[in-house]
């Protein structure tokens, strides 16, 4: 036994909402200060690490494999 435990935690928007978290923003926007050409190099490089992901990181994310596969798929210059 490697003492990790498979603990899920769920929290609904009103849970976030109650501790002054923003549920209507979007997850992250890229690192700023890059150049047009750098930004579209971190949207390929973050798409392709997206359809690497397992069925079980998903679900730490929150995102369906239909989700994964849209958005993984999406062209680079495509927000």
């Amino acid at each position: 036994m490697n003492g990790f435990t498979d603990v899920r935690l769920f929290l609904k928007p009103q849970d976030l909402n109650m501790h002054g978290v923003d549920v209507t923003a979007p997850a992250k926007a890229p690192p700023s200060g890059l150049s047009h050409w750098a930004l579209l190099r971190h949207r390929w490089a973050t798409r392709r690490q997206l359809l690497e992901l397992d069925a079980d990181q998903l679900a730490d994310i929150g995102l369906t494999p239909q989700q994964q596969r849209e958005e993984g798929l999406k062209p680079f210059w495509r927000v």
